[in-house]
């Protein structure tokens, strides 16, 4: 059973599991990666989900305000040995529905052309694809998605 808990940045196995996040996308953006570690900060996000199963932290996402009306998804990850059981598309919808309470009325996210599961899991979640937005503009290798609430 997967149990979520509703934290900040702050929190140690949110910590932990960026880190092994960090590693995974360094070595899927090669060249590109030190661009998108400038984005990537953790520091100060107010809003973290952290699964839990069987005492252990299985998986994480966060939201940061984009504007008034829109949050960005930020740091999704569930280590390869704990992905296929749903832990991705929990945190996902348990971060929507906060975003839904603080009134915010979308979501929107970047992800890289190569992360195929990210890809899959936010269509599977009724994200669409979107003009790449603010810095990513001008990036080839990301891909921008957005869902209404």
């Amino acid at each position: 059973m997967i149990t979520l808990t509703r934290t900040n940045s702050e929190n140690k196995d949110f910590q932990r599991l960026v880190i092994a996040l960090d590693k995974d996308l360094a070595i899927k953006n090669g060249a590109m990666n030190d661009f998108f570690v400038q984005f990537n900060k953790i520091d100060l996000i107010n809003n973290v989900v952290i699964a839990v199963s069987n005492n252990e932290a299985v998986g994480c996402g966060a939201m940061k305000k984009y504007s008034p009306s829109t949050m960005e998804i930020k740091r999704m990850f569930v280590p390869v040995e704990m992905r296929g059981k749903g832990i991705a598309v929990a945190v996902l919808k348990e971060l929507e529905n906060w975003a839904r309470e603080l009134g915010f009325e979308k979501c929107i996210l970047e992800t890289g052309d190569k992360m195929q599961e990210a890809i899959g899991l936010y269509k599977k979640c009724g994200y669409y694809i979107i003009p790449n937005y603010g810095q990513y503009e001008k990036v080839e290798r990301s891909i921008c998605f957005e869902k209404m609430l």
